[in-house]
């Protein structure tokens, strides 16, 4: 597999992660050095975890994980984001934010914006890909595109404010629902 071919797919991978992003930073607005890690470390760290993961499952259990992976990820985007909707709507204008860079928000981010490229990585065992290099590339490009995300999003989130907090959940139960149609049709 050529170079600009695994650029391509990490790219690809990393959308879900840029988007998560910008919707964790606009709930945030002041992102610390600390939460930044945290979330480019972890979605770049599952990006490339699960390609391994799946690439060592390989075409045993490929169909199983791929009859329901899609259903994963949606459900937990689903939840994220409908918990940042109602919390911006309940909670008072001067009550601290939930921080989606800290347990167990973290965690449920990285897996459900990660659960595509399990997928690849049962792609590229069953295309006989050696695996290091597309995941190291697949993790780096998407820890980078969640740093730039993380930036956007921050300043979206101190000009908008709950307006902001209302689209980002509204985009991540987008980004389930289009993972979940994309899988189904």
């Amino acid at each position: 597999m050529s170079l600009v071919n695994i650029i391509g797919i990490a790219i690809g991978l990393a959308m879900d992660a840029f988007a998560v992003s910008i919707a964790s930073s606009v709930l945030l607005q002041n992102v610390s050095p600390r939460q930044t890690f945290r979330l480019s470390f972890h979605f770049g760290f599952f990006q490339f975890a699960m390609p391994v993961i799946g690439w060592l499952l390989g075409s045993t259990f490929a169909r199983w994980v791929m009859a329901f992976d899609h259903w994963i990820a949606f459900g937990l985007l689903l939840l994220i984001g409908s918990r940042m909707i109602y919390e911006s709507l309940t909670r008072p204008e001067d009550e601290k934010r939930r921080d989606p860079s800290r347990w167990p928000d973290l965690v449920i981010l990285s897996v459900a914006t990660s659960i595509d490229a399990l997928a690849v990585g049962v792609s590229f065992a069953m295309l006989d890909v050696t695996i290091w290099l597309p995941c190291v590339i697949i993790g780096l490009v998407a820890a980078g595109m969640t740093l730039v995300g993380l930036r956007i999003g921050a300043r979206l989130g101190t000009r908008f404010g709950r307006r902001m907090e209302i689209l980002g959940g509204i985009v991540l139960i987008g980004i389930g629902a289009r993972i979940l149609l994309q899988h189904l049709l």
